[in-house]
């Protein structure tokens, strides 16, 4: 008994050890670069500079911020809503009424993996170049042009949507694997609910901590795009950061860390608006 109890203790002490060495790694292996960056933007290990916060304040005084942070953001906006309204009808129909069709979903959805942000730039350029060559003295023309308009790009919502397609298919499969989709369904029709209210007032209430990780994700993604945008000639927030870095390198990498915390207290505001529903609806 005394053999197997420090047998057990021993196991317990290699499992700490080994945590403890993963998270030291990955402890080190995030802060490490973002330190650096930050000591960068202070002026700090550069004898020529005094080290102050004048990249920081110089951020709100730069020319192209606010314009390019507000296209992002409708971006974004306009891309959380269209994953949403393409995939939560497409997984829900599966679980309801198509389960055989649940692979073929799958593969279309996680398709986006396989294409590199590059290539996915140059094709949808490619085509926009054609497009534009076939349907010039066309009614499809005006169209076209409406999708590159440059105060707000529908094209790169597309992209974006397309590209978000993977994360967000992974985050709402998650959360519809957690509850009973079809039991809520047949439980709230024969209450005799219409399907707006079974929707809306039980299904997505009970989907709340997958919507908003998957609106999260969303909005992380189109905040750190830079490919796709750069390649179709738009200037969004990651574009515009690259463009100002050439001149203003400590500006850039102010703007990409206020940027990375701002992503972080948006993770911890989902994360804890998650947590406080859920508690309410417990208590």
């Amino acid at each position: 008994m005394a053999l197997l109890t420090a047998l057990r203790r021993s196991g317990a002490r290699e499992s700490q050890l080994g945590r403890t060495s993963a998270l030291t790694a990955a402890g080190v292996y995030f802060l490490v670069p973002i330190l650096c960056a930050l000591a960068f933007t202070v002026g700090l290990g550069d004898p020529r500079q005094k080290p102050g916060l004048d990249a920081y304040a110089a951020i709100f005084t730069t020319d192209g911020l606010a314009q390019s942070l507000g296209l992002t953001l409708l971006l974004a906006g306009a891309t959380v809503v269209l994953v949403f309204g393409l995939l939560l009808p497409a997984l829900l129909a599966v679980r309801l009424a198509a389960p055989r069709a649940k692979a073929l979903v799958a593969v279309v959805c996680m398709l986006p993996l396989v294409v590199p942000a590059v290539a996915l730039g140059a094709g949808i350029t490619t085509v926009l170049r054609w497009a534009t060559d076939w349907l010039y003295d066309t009614p499809g023309f005006p169209l076209l042009a409406a999708l590159q308009q440059p105060g707000f790009p529908v094209i790169l919502v597309l992209a974006y949507t397309l590209m978000a397609l993977p994360l967000a298919y992974t985050t709402l499969e998650s959360g519809l694997n957690a509850i009973e989709v079809k039991v809520l369904v047949e439980a709230a029709r024969s209450c005799r609910a219409s399907w707006f209210r079974t929707l809306f007032l039980v299904v997505l209430p009970n989907l709340r901590e997958a919507l908003l990780n998957t609106a999260f994700l969303t909005i992380a993604l189109v905040l750190g795009e830079y490919a796709v945008s750069a390649l179709l000639g738009f200037q969004p927030f990651a574009v515009w950061t690259v463009a100002i870095s050439g001149s203003h390198a400590q500006l850039s990498v102010a703007v990409s860390m206020v940027g990375l915390i701002g992503t972080w207290l948006i993770l911890l505001a989902v994360a804890k608006l998650g947590r406080s529903k859920a508690s309410k609806e417990t208590s």
